[in-house]
């Protein structure tokens, strides 16, 4: 079938088999393999991406139900500022907010649709708030570190 989706700004276009999940159409037809395939079973959250604006795990929808939508992947985040990093990305690096960096694309994808709905959550709403995203590296603390630190401005 024919699937259209906007990835980062961009048109994407392709005939993929129906059952081709989004994060496979993410990877494999328009080439962004920061969204990483860490489960299928949409435990991980590895794969985690902006779906109209809402965070959902791309290995759990099909890439048709995307069809006609928008999608932001952790390489759509950027900013006008020296460095091209997203104020989160920024606070991630600042706060050593990753070891292996497995589930960093997913972990700020989730973290970006976080502070959206709430811009100033307290550190109970964030773990709250990551609960479908795992760090095998139980980096769990730098990460909330680094939210909240994006939430205060501080990564700016």
């Amino acid at each position: 079938m024919k699937v259209s989706v906007t990835v980062n700004g961009n048109a994407v276009a392709a005939e993929v088999a129906d059952r081709t999940l989004l994060v496979h159409f993410l990877r494999d037809v328009a080439g962004l393999t920061a969204t990483n395939v860490g489960c299928d079973t949409s435990s991980c959250g590895a794969c985690t991406v902006l779906l109209d604006g809402q965070s959902v795990k791309s290995c759990t929808v099909l890439a048709a139900q995307a069809d006609g939508r928008s999608v932001m992947t952790v390489e759509g985040l950027s900013s006008d500022s020296a460095d091209g990093m997203h104020p989160m990305q920024r606070a991630f690096r600042a706060e050593h907010a990753l070891q292996c960096g497995f589930c960093t694309p997913g972990m700020v994808m989730a973290a970006v649709s976080l502070l959206a709905e709430n811009p100033d959550p307290t550190e109970e709403q964030v773990r709250s708030g990551l609960e479908g995203n795992l760090c095998r590296c139980t980096g769990y603390h730098n990460i909330v570190r680094a939210i909240l630190a994006a939430a205060r401005g501080g990564a700016e």
